[in-house]
Order: C-alpha cells, then sequence, then structure tokens
C-alpha cells in the first residue's frame, strides 16, 4: 500500500529515544496485523509493559463494518490495534472509566478515531502528553505535538519556549535515515549535474 507520507524502518523504530521522554506513565503505540509483534517488541525495548490493547473497529458511513479492500495481508482487516503500555509508578491515573474498543468511522489513510485522546485524558490527568508522528489535525490543547507535516513550531508554555530557543537557536529539523540518504542523495546528484 503506497503511503502520502515517509515511513520508518523497523529498526528505527526500536532505536526511537522513546525512554528519554518519561520515567513514569503510559504509552499507546498503534500497530496494524504486521506490525503487532514489533509492537510488542519496541515497548519491551523502551522500558514498557504491555498492560492493555484499545481495539478500534473501523465503519463506513453507514456505521457498518468495513470488509474490503482496505488492509490485510490474508484477511481484510475491520479493526486497528493501540498497544498501551506502561512503566514505573502509575499514582494518580485513573482506571477502568473507558472500554478498550472504539467503533468509529475511517477517515483519512492513517488518521486514528478522535475518541482516542478522550481516553488518554480520563486515564492519565494532569499529566504531560506528546504526541509523536503528528499531522495538524492531532494538534489537542495540552498535548505536544511532534511531526515533518506540521507547519512549523508552535509553542505556548514560556519555560518550553525558552528552552526550545537556547537547544535549537536556528530551529530543528528531525530527518528519518532513509530521509537523510535520499537528501543526500539528491544533494550529490545536484553537485553532479552542476560541474
Amino acid at each position: 500500500m503506497e503511503l502520502p507520507y515517509g515511513t520508518m524502518a523497523d529498526e528505527e523504530m526500536r532505536r526511537l529515544d522513546i525512554p528519554s521522554l518519561q520515567d513514569d506513565g503510559y504509552i499507546f503505540l498503534w500497530v496494524t496485523g504486521r506490525a503487532m509483534e514489533l509492537g510488542r517488541e519496541c515497548l519491551r525495548i523502551w522500558g514498557y509493559q504491555r498492560c492493555d490493547e484499545i481495539i478500534w473497529v473501523k465503519t463506513n458511513q453507514l456505521q457498518r463494518i468495513i470488509r474490503t479492500g482496505r488492509t490485510g495481508h490474508w484477511l481484510n482487516h475491520g479493526k486497528e490495534h493501540c498497544l498501551v503500555g506502561v512503566k514505573g509508578s502509575t499514582a494518580g491515573m485513573n482506571r477502568g472509566l473507558d472500554c478498550d474498543v472504539i467503533v468509529a468511522e475511517v477517515r483519512a489513510t492513517s488518521r486514528k478515531p478522535d475518541e482516542i485522546y478522550g481516553m488518554i485524558e480520563r486515564l492519565a490527568p494532569r499529566t504531560r502528553k506528546v504526541e509523536l508522528f503528528g499531522r495538524p489535525h492531532n494538534v489537542q490543547p495540552n498535548w505536544t505535538t511532534l511531526g515533518n507535516q506540521l507547519d512549523g513550531v508552535r509553542l505556548i508554555e514560556p519555560d518550553v519556549v525558552r528552552r526550545f530557543r537556547q537547544r535549537y537557536p536556528n530551529g530543528y529539523n528531525i530527518a528519518t535515515a532513509n530521509q537523510q540518504q535520499d537528501m543526500k542523495t539528491s544533494l550529490s546528484n545536484s553537485q553532479t549535474n552542476s560541474k
């Protein structure tokens, strides 16, 4: 399936410095059927214990389960999984407020159901939250959303703005290894063509 955005290789996922993001708390990791084992492995590598799983049952505009033509190698997938991991202390967290199933309509490619944000807010109220690989529709109040499809940097908290400017006075750009290689190849080709 051709995706309208860059992806990471499995090894790049494993090497993400997720452990540095928090000492205590939860992680929510969306995975497809093929990547279920990779997702569980990443949770372990990053220091989390899988404590639950949320299933998103995908529906169409008529609220019927998606049955054909979307994803899946052997069977058409009518669901997606969000692995929930925990590490350290979860004092102050709420348990048992939500069901582990979301029934929601499929929208743009890879766009997850908005209901997940409410579930996370209820589970972990008054905590900092970060979303990686976010797009403009993922930006939520009181969340830090990071992604290469966002329009620039929008920081609100004065302390975060100050620390960001100290560390990255000229801004900051993250590129995957594949994107870095593409940039090097493109630069090399343009230098060769200009000679």
